[in-house]
């Protein structure tokens, strides 16, 4: 996964629900410094599990699709919902 995609979800549902930081910072679980440093898209502060804890308190649904990068079977396919 890319830590910067992930992010960017993140960011655009706060923005979407109009959030003050230190709304945020309840909601997420994280100090008030890091809320700042989310909101200015330094996501690279982030780890891609945290990132992804963060979708989860906002209430998003995860789902992981493994499978092959080669070959065409589906067979080997594992669906994870995060």
């Amino acid at each position: 996964m890319q830590k910067g995609k992930i992010g960017i979800q993140v960011l655009r549902i706060l923005k979407q629900r109009d959030l003050k930081q230190r709304e945020i910072s309840q909601l997420l679980g994280i100090p008030q410094p890091e809320v700042s440093h989310l909101m200015k898209g330094e996501f690279q502060r982030f780890s891609e599990g945290k990132l992804l804890t963060f979708l989860k308190r906002l209430d998003t649904e995860i789902t992981l699709h493994l499978r092959p990068r080669h070959g065409d079977s589906l067979k080997s396919e594992t669906i994870i919902s995060l």
